[in-house]
């Protein structure tokens, strides 16, 4: 058993449903394992062989089925690469450095160079934001087009929010429901129930997974302005994790490709964003 779980049993349970999800993957998909100095990481691939690489990072405690909902407008225009982070509740390693380590861009430019990636566009949400933004300073070289969802490392994170989240955790499946559409923000539209089966796979999640307890580094200015891509960086205006007005003020003042923009009913995690961001990717 990894010590990411709390029990064996719950490993299980997670990786079958995870399981699950992957094989309602809605396009064509591969499925590949990278070695690198972090272990081996997974890798599910879409989309025509030879279009332009995007590489998709997903947030804290979740896996690459958070991209479900988008993959199937992204996938007739790029060759995509949904990775699983290390130390997530995904089928990659467990290693878990720390945020602070220095480890992931270096892990993240492992996965590239096996995947004989040179330049990618990004995109990543919230701890994979954080990781896209590491990357992209320190590898601009490697990174055409950006796009941040509610990214950490940005805006402060803030702390009110564990105050009212942490105790629904412990009143069963109605708390872990509340606390999910706390962080989560107001759902959009649900085509197919899409959202509904990823909500549902998370609530068994914070049942069974160790999360990440480290806070995320916050870049500094002088960091955000090795930027010299092309971003797209959309928050939410209710974000109760993340501070988006900060966020916004401080791409806006380092970043100087940068379009920054707010969703007024977004959450934390943001949906319904696909079209926008095909169509940064695509100009």
């Amino acid at each position: 058993m990894s010590a990411l779980y709390r029990s064996a049993a719950g490993e299980a349970r997670v990786r079958d449903r995870y399981r699950a999800l992957l094989d309602a993957w809605p396009v064509p998909r591969d499925e590949r394992v990278v070695a690198t100095r972090e272990g081996d990481t997974f890798v599910v691939v879409s989309g025509p062989a030879g279009a332009p690489p995007l590489v998709l990072l997903h947030g804290s405690g979740s896996n690459s089925a958070m991209w479900t909902a988008e993959i199937a407008a992204w996938a007739p225009h790029f060759r995509i690469y949904a990775i699983d982070l290390i130390g997530d509740p995904g089928f990659s390693a467990p290693s878990r450095p720390r945020l602070d380590s220095g480890a992931y861009g270096p892990w993240l430019a492992d996965v590239l160079d096996g995947l004989s990636l040179a330049a990618v566009s990004l995109v990543g949400t919230s701890l994979g934001g954080w990781l896209a933004l590491e990357f992209a300073i320190q590898n601009p070289q490697r990174v055409t087009r950006l796009v941040l969802l509610a990214p950490g490392g940005v805006g402060r994170q803030r702390p009110s929010f564990l105050f009212r989240v942490v105790p629904l955790l412990l009143l069963g499946a109605w708390g872990r429901s509340r606390a999910l559409a706390i962080t989560s923000g107001p759902a959009g539209a649900d085509p197919g129930g899409v959202r509904s089966r990823y909500l549902d796979f998370l609530s068994v999640v914070q049942q069974e997974f160790r999360r990440r307890m480290d806070p995320l580094p916050i870049f500094a200015d002088t960091a955000l302005r090795h930027l010299g891509m092309p971003v797209l960086a959309l928050v939410g205006a209710r974000d109760v994790i993340l501070d988006s007005a900060e966020t916004q003020r401080r791409l806006r003042a380092c970043a100087a490709r940068a379009e920054v923009e707010s969703i007024a009913e977004g959450g934390h995690a943001l949906s319904g964003c696909a079209d926008r961001i095909l169509r940064f990717l695509r100009n």
